[in-house]
């Protein structure tokens, strides 16, 4: 499957005319404006190839790696980074194809990326169910089936698979791949509203969000409860993403680059380690109000806690600052296998599930103390990266031949990766 991250450069420009066309096009929506053809934004592949790492290490039990983890150090943790990078590589590649081809055109390339993940999800559902019950069987265990969440598959097989291709019915880890469907089937009439108006309609999503914490709407799970990530609350982010790839960072240049705003985001993030540092130390518990510790408590992921997205624009402020799209470190060799990743993300996001309950498995199974967690840990990263890199090279690969092919006057076709 193409990575979202692998189509940011979009189709070349054929000749001047074409080009003169898409300039038109686009003069007639100031409030969107792309990338140059070509243009790739590394920092996106490596943060998302960060967020994997990171929600692979946080699936496993506690170990030395789980505490360079941001989720132990702030309000937010890995989703927010992924779900946002999401929205703002979806928004580069589907905003220039709805300049360029229209909305219909543009709304079934983003309803094939949809299906694609959807295959994805069920295909990774298929491997997870199999790979647990037969550790399950075969270790004589039954805690695997409850602790992954999959005690109701066993006891009503029919009805749960019909409950997981609706998205309702999800085992431990599952959660983010059908938010992310969600929110992409949303992304035509996102994007066509950005085209009307950007700042409208993420006033919108921000209503949204709000009236969703008034009148706690949400959607339900089965067998009970609600979906782990709220859709009608985690939309905010992934809008406000892809708001700022259709020019909402630039029109927010000002804001970003002032000292003001850096000093702000410095001392929330301050505050927050603080807080967070209380969790695990709780001497330090009572230097903290009960005033405040009333108003701020629960800190609710479910719902994307005001706490939680104030952390993240703090962090990313701060990144986008200190970390220049030229920075050559975005070269260098060591952080190749965290890009890799990130540009391949929804392979490597259903590895790392699949990953992260073996390694759960070995852990229980195989007494060992700090050490083999981290070898775990280690192993997984290792896996994650080289997979990565074979599908990288696969793909080389193939654009190699589908060049020479057409060169040759023969069909390439069959060589390319929609959109």
């Amino acid at each position: 499957m193409t990575s979202i991250a692998d189509q940011i450069a979009g189709p070349p420009v054929a000749d001047a005319a074409a080009l003169a066309k898409g300039d038109a096009v686009a003069a007639a929506a100031p409030a969107i404006t792309l990338p140059v053809a070509g243009e790739r934004e590394l920092r996106l592949d490596l943060f998302r190839g960060l967020a994997l790492w990171l929600i692979f290490i946080d699936h496993l039990p506690p170990n030395i790696l789980t505490w360079f983890t941001i989720r132990n150090y702030g309000f937010s943790d890995a989703t927010e980074i992924f779900i946002f990078i999401s929205g703002y590589t979806a928004a580069f590649v589907y905003g220039r194809a709805m300049l360029q081809a229209g909305f219909v055109v543009a709304t079934a390339r983003i309803l094939r990326r949809v299906w694609q993940i959807y295959v994805a999800h069920v295909f990774l559902f298929t491997i997870f169910l199999a790979e647990i019950s037969y550790v399950a069987t075969s270790f004589e265990n039954p805690l695997y089936t409850e602790e992954m969440g999959i005690m109701d598959f066993l006891k009503q097989p029919d009805v749960t698979i019909v409950q997981a291709l609706l998205l309702r019915f999800r085992p431990v880890n599952m959660d983010v791949l059908p938010l992310y469907i969600v929110l992409m089937l949303f992304l035509p009439l996102i994007l066509w509203l950005m085209k009307w108006k950007a700042d409208v309609t993420l006033a919108l999503s921000a209503g949204l969000y709000a009236l969703t914490w008034h009148y706690d709407l949400y959607l339900t799970a089965y067998p009970n409860g609600v979906w782990f990530f709220n859709p009608f609350a985690w939309q905010l982010l992934f809008v406000f993403g892809a708001w700022c790839a259709m020019g909402g960072a630039r029109r927010m240049s000002r804001i970003l680059s002032s000292p003001v705003t850096m000093w702000i985001s410095i001392v929330y993030l301050v505050a927050a380690l603080y807080v967070t540092l209380t969790w695990h130390v709780p001497q330090l518990g009572h230097m903290l109000p009960h005033r405040v510790e009333e108003w701020m408590y629960p800190i609710d992921k479910t719902d994307l806690d005001v706490l939680r997205f104030a952390h993240f624009l703090a962090l990313a402020l701060i990144t986008a600052r200190f970390l220049p799209r030229e920075w050559s470190g975005l070269k260098s060799p060591w952080l190749r296998p965290l890009i890799l990743c990130g540009q391949h993300s929804l392979e490597i996001f259903c590895l790392g599930v699949f990953l992260a309950f073996a390694g759960h498995f070995v852990l229980a199974e195989v007494s060992g103390g700090a050490a083999l967690h981290a070898l775990v840990s280690i192993c997984g990263i290792l896996i994650m990266s080289g997979m990565a890199w074979l599908i990288s090279w696969y793909k080389h690969s193939a654009d190699k031949g589908a060049s020479k092919t057409k060169g040759t006057g023969g069909n390439a076709d069959m060589a390319g990766g929609g959109a």
